[in-house]
């Protein structure tokens, strides 16, 4: 299975405008010494999606020296402008334009990438997920057009797994979505949003999901320092490092469950939980 080897850089939540150079700097640098095959952003590029936050999210991520793919996360909505929100809400990626929501093709291993952030939904949250049918058709699509015996990586930046109820509900049609996954080759599901690394399996009635969250590489730290994944494939099985600048132990750096109302730390400076030990709240916005 050697030749079947491959390796990928899960990063997510940098949020230019409170991103952490002495991380990024550090994840450039292991990019350029590991030159793992792909590199994987599971969204939240920026912090408000200005345009100076935007100028150095595409100045660092064409920097990379690998393949990359980019989802689009909640905080990379037009805030300040909403005609461009509902009319034009990619316009401000057209520097790293084919990086955004492309698919990868590694040969035995394939991204396939899952839009899970929209410009407007009908409750008053807009943050959370929503899968909706034409973004879940295109994933299902392009998984369902692999070669036989390819699999597939998912990338998505809301976690989709449901609550149960209809207020606190990470991302709507997140457990349809899990479950047309687990009929297909599909080995994880890759996620953001949630600022804390973390590797379950979500069970469904069509058979288990694994479900991978990255930490985030910005200021606005949870419960864990900031740190992306290490994922290595060896044709059977995926392996799952979480790398941090502090040295924390892969077990302590990951919860052990995504929150009921998932939610990272609004400002700098907000109160921070221990490691594993996940504020049932979020602290309210100042």
């Amino acid at each position: 299975m050697a030749t079947e080897a491959r390796r990928i850089f899960h990063l997510s939540d940098i949020h230019f405008g409170l991103e952490d150079n002495r991380a990024l700097d550090w994840v450039q640098q292991e990019i350029a010494e590991k030159r793992p095959d792909a590199v994987a952003i599971t969204g939240d590029l920026t912090m408000r999606a200005r345009h100076r936050e935007f100028a150095a999210a595409t100045s660092w991520i064409n920097s990379l020296d690998a393949p990359v793919t980019v989802e689009v996360g909640n905080h990379d909505m037009p805030y300040f402008n909403p005609i461009e929100r509902f009319v034009d809400p990619y316009r401000r990626f057209r520097g790293m334009r084919e990086k955004v929501e492309k698919e990868i093709d590694l040969g035995c291993l394939a991204i396939v990438p899952l839009k899970t952030a929209v410009r407007a939904q009908p409750r008053l949250n807009w943050s959370k997920g929503w899968v909706t049918d034409a973004a879940l058709e295109k994933c299902l699509a392009a998984i369902d057009a692999l070669p036989d015996g390819e699999r597939a990586l998912v990338t998505v930046h809301h976690p989709l797994r449901e609550v149960g109820t209809q207020g606190t509900a990470l991302t709507k049609n997140g457990d349809k979505a899990l479950r047309e996954l687990a009929k297909r080759p599909v080995v994880a599901v890759l996620s953001g949003h949630v600022h804390d690394a973390f590797d379950i399996m979500e069970e469904t009635s069509e058979g288990p999901v694994r479900m991978i969250g990255a930490g985030t590489l910005s200021q606005r730290t949870r419960s864990t320092p900031p740190s992306f994944n290490d994922i290595q494939w060896d044709g059977e099985t995926l392996h799952v490092t979480v790398r941090n600048l502090q040295d924390v132990e892969t077990c302590d750096m990951q919860i052990d469950d995504v929150p009921a109302n998932a939610m990272p730390p609004r400002e700098p400076g907000e109160p921070v939980a221990p490691v594993r030990q996940v504020p049932r709240v979020d602290p309210p916005v100042h």
